[in-house]
């Protein structure tokens, strides 16, 4: 959840992995790991650019998962 904030609080929507290291103090291989795994899951979208991935929130994958998870609007108080 941490690396999907992260990337979500960027102003351009996006970040490359060499940005995410440092705030989750992990190296870049652990990282890259579980980015790969947000990917296979459909989370976040990756774009491969020179040597470095840029990833971005699957905007759409995450608004059905807040649709399946929410309360119904109309449950009792």
């Amino acid at each position: 959840m941490r690396l999907l904030s992260l990337i979500a609080a960027t102003e351009s929507g996006e970040a490359c992995i060499c940005d995410l290291t440092e705030p989750v103090a992990l190296s870049q291989p652990t990282v890259s790991h579980h980015m790969k795994l947000l990917v296979d899951a459909g989370l976040i979208t990756r774009e491969q650019r020179g040597k470095w991935a840029y990833y971005r929130v699957a905007d759409q994958t995450l608004q059905s998962i807040s649709q399946a998870i929410a309360p119904p609007t109309d449950a009792p108080d």
